[in-house]
């Protein structure tokens, strides 16, 4: 008597739709975690002040001294072997937590959106008040990750944005005042690991292999609509090189590249662009286009007079195929700083 062998399953099969129902029941769940993660994240943070807030009274009051915060430390060690976190490094640092925030109350209020890891990071490599609460806003608008936040810090984005607020022409000011604080002078693209040198379709390709690095550096609010994208002016085609829209803005954001220097015709074409884009890609409800001029290098001067007349909406940035000197711009700022202190105690 034979018996038939039994029938193996393929490796290939296509799974099965999921039945109705079952995908609000995994969304359901998924929402509840987040939920659940925020509300601990929350309690952890407030607990994390609290207990720095008593550190901190109690040392200004010359009730307790360093050592006295190592036996606490070893007090919650042998008391609760299973609470972890409370070293006498960490009691410090949440007194420092305490200390950093206790009188910026606009700023304490998104204390709570960060995890801990984040706030080490930060009170760890900010130099300034200032740099703190730019990075916890950053931080919590943007939702880096703890990776996300360290390679901001490496790429020097406060000191960028305080030494070199973007070039933007008067039109943007007038139509998007609110876009000074979106787009910035220059975008670190490093991670494309482009050569030195390089065409305009090298860097064309490198972004859209890593379009979602791109859209990290970019803001988390630009979505990407498309590469090359198609543009009809009477019997003639064109395609603009990369088309975003951006969500707090409500528009069309279309960007230029250029592996060379500014120039200031590169600006006509930019401004043919967002005239095709605004006359018959343009939604009703939404505001108009934004062009976005990405040049390998520019000079500030010749950059103010190509923008000064324009009447398109228009801003030219720069790309940066490596991670800055840091320490240069760090020390740029604090001349800045002692400039600025300068020029107000003359006032």
């Amino acid at each position: 008597m034979t018996t038939k062998p039994k029938r193996q399953k393929s490796a290939l099969a296509v799974p099965q739709p999921a039945p109705d129902g079952f995908a609000e029941i995994v969304a359901l769940i998924a929402t509840s975690q987040q939920n659940a993660y925020r509300a601990v994240n929350t309690a952890l943070i407030d607990l994390y002040w609290q207990v720095g807030e008593y550190i901190s009274r109690k040392i200004e009051a010359a009730e307790w001294g360093s050592g006295t915060v190592e036996n606490l430390a070893r007090f919650i060690a042998h008391s609760h072997p299973g609470l972890r976190g409370f070293s006498r490094p960490n009691l410090f640092r949440m007194k420092q937590f305490y200390e950093a925030y206790r009188d910026e109350a606009i700023v304490s209020a998104l204390l709570r959106q960060l995890p801990w890891t984040h706030h080490l990071i930060i009170l760890g490599q900010s130099k300034r008040p200032e740099e703190r609460e730019f990075y916890v806003r950053m931080a919590a608008k943007e939702r880096w990750s703890s990776r996300q936040l360290e390679r901001q810090f490496s790429a020097a984005l406060f000191e960028r944005v305080v030494l070199s607020p973007p070039k933007v022409s008067a039109a943007v000011r007038q139509m998007h005042p609110e876009a000074v604080d979106v787009f910035r002078d220059a975008y670190n693209v490093e991670f494309l690991g482009l050569p030195r040198e390089h065409t305009e379709n090298d860097l064309h390709r490198a972004l859209l292999n890593r379009m979602k690095d791109f859209l990290l550096e970019l803001g988390r609010d630009f979505c990407f609509i498309g590469s090359e994208f198609p543009v009809q002016v009477g019997t003639r085609d064109f395609a603009l090189d990369l088309l975003f829209f951006h969500r707090g803005l409500n528009c069309l954001v279309a960007f230029e590249l250029k592996v060379q220097r500014f120039e200031p015709e590169h600006l006509g074409k930019l401004t043919f662009y967002l005239e095709a884009l605004d006359r018959d890609v343009r939604k009703a409800h939404e505001q108009p286009s934004i062009g976005v001029l990405l040049c390998a290098s520019k000079e500030d001067k010749v950059v103010e007079y190509a923008l000064s007349r324009t009447l398109s909406p228009a801003l030219i940035a720069e790309y940066q195929t490596a991670l800055p000197d840091k320490k240069l711009l760090q020390a740029k700022l604090q001349e800045f700083y002692i400039q600025d202190t300068r020029e107000g105690d003359a006032e």
